[in-house]
């Protein structure tokens, strides 16, 4: 038996308007941490703060040498996501996922829409607005959808976030931006939407391509994956927009693309471990990334661990993978646990 720390950030307080997304994190570390036990360990959870002193001390409480890291954000902020992993790196201790330049840099929006570019992988076009001029959208084609460069988990995006007006984004953009900060205006694809799941270390695989489902969305609904699809059971759009797995046949030149681009972004975002890359696949064809996702959720019922189970993975056998992988790097000494059953 061996103790393994969870370290996950520490979310909003209950009743906060974000607080279902932001409490996703204690779903996600509760299913870990069950399947931990399963698996024969002690998982020992632990918050990560922007206290850094009280956070080792809980780490040399713990007597680990081995983590899940589960850490999205620090404080609520977005930016800060890869500096958990950064601090476990500079205390020397093995961690899941990939590493702190990888997370920082698949929370920018627009840096990894210009790595896409700059790798000739499609992705839609777009501007940047910072707040500090007039936003006309010249060069976009409309409609456009409007985002914010660091959030993830859909927040700021919603059916609202969609214009088809020029006009209406111009009198509405500076009210956006002094809610969620610098934005990025990007052109609405129209078309199939993929979310594309990859697990491996030291190379990985491409799990069963998922699709999002839009089919009883009315006319007046854009096909997009917002905040209410994501977290409002309440809400029409979190009950229409199910998550599919369409059948693949050999040669399916499509799928095939698919894959092959969600390697390179993988290889080229330098992931480890498990992301996923979002795709939107235009009426000609034409294969777009949205975004590339370091360390996706893990909550049992997210499109990761779906992925995962359409593949015949089950949660406690995905968790016993991470172990696997943790025992795979480079300088790890034998007898790392590999998930034997106690």
């Amino acid at each position: 038996m061996t103790r393994l720390a969870i370290v996950y950030n520490q979310p909003l307080a209950a009743g906060h308007a974000r607080y279902d997304s932001s409490a996703d994190v204690l779903v996600q570390v509760e299913a870990v941490a069950a399947s931990l036990v399963n698996l024969g360990h002690t998982p020992v959870r632990i918050p990560f703060t922007l206290d850094l002193a009280a956070f080792l001390k809980a780490v040399q409480r713990a007597q680990t040498e081995l983590v899940f890291n589960l850490c999205e954000s620090v404080d609520e902020d977005p930016q800060l996501g890869g500096h958990p992993a950064a601090v476990l790196e500079l205390r020397g201790l093995p961690y899941t996922g990939s590493r702190p330049l990888a997370l920082m840099l698949s929370t920018d929006k627009l840096l990894s829409k210009r790595v896409l570019m700059a790798s000739g992988i499609d992705t839609p076009n777009c501007l940047v607005y910072d707040g500090t001029a007039p936003f006309a959208g010249q060069g976009l084609t409309f409609p456009v959808l409007v985002k914010p460069r660091f959030e993830d988990a859909s927040i700021g995006i919603d059916q609202e976030s969609v214009f088809v007006d020029p006009g209406r984004l111009s009198a509405s953009i500076q009210d956006i931006y002094r809610q969620y900060g610098p934005l990025l205006v990007e052109e609405y694809i129209e078309g199939r939407e993929f979310n594309i799941a990859l697990l491996g270390f030291p190379r990985a695989r491409v799990l069963p391509v998922a699709e999002i489902d839009f089919s009883a969305f009315p006319a007046n609904l854009f096909h997009i994956v917002g905040y209410r699809a994501k977290w409002d059971d309440s809400s029409f759009e979190y009950h229409n927009s199910p998550r599919c797995f369409p059948s693949e046949t050999r040669g399916d030149d499509a799928f095939a693309c698919m894959r092959r681009i969600a390697l390179q972004c993988f290889t080229l975002f330098g992931l480890r471990d498990y992301g996923r890359v979002d795709m939107r696949m235009a009426a000609d064809g034409r294969i777009y990334v949205l975004e590339v996702n370091a360390n996706p959720c893990l909550s049992p019922d997210a499109g990761f661990a779906a992925a995962a189970r359409q593949q015949g993975i089950s949660y406690d056998e995905l968790v016993e993978k991470f172990l696997h992988f943790l025992q795979a790097r480079p300088g790890q000494p034998e007898g790392t646990p590999s998930g034997q059953r106690g």
